[in-house]
């Protein structure tokens, strides 16, 4: 599974049916509005390159009112659960 951030900018009295339409396309997990230097962040997760390079390019950019978009692709996922649970292997036999 490949995921990406997908910073846009998006023009300011469209951001809210942007923000819909591209949560409504197959690929897309999430999509946040916010405050800062982007109007919006998608989070992505396709199988394929060639499925994020058909996705970003062919249907999230021509979303009416996306100016442009800034992709990055995720190496590895960190959260405090996984960190957690990899310092507890063993725990439970350590009685």
């Amino acid at each position: 599974m490949i995921t990406a951030i997908v910073l846009m900018h998006a023009a300011a009295d469209t951001i809210t049916e942007a923000a819909q339409a591209i949560a409504d396309i197959d690929g897309v997990a999430e999509v946040y509005s916010c405050a800062g230097d982007v109007d919006l962040i998608a989070i992505v997760r396709v199988q394929t390159h060639e499925e994020l390079a058909d996705l970003v390019p062919g249907r999230i950019s021509k979303v009416p009112g996306v100016l442009d978009t800034d992709t990055h692709i995720a190496f590895r996922s960190y959260s405090r659960a996984d960190t957690e649970s990899a310092f507890a292997i063993g725990l439970q036999n350590s009685d």
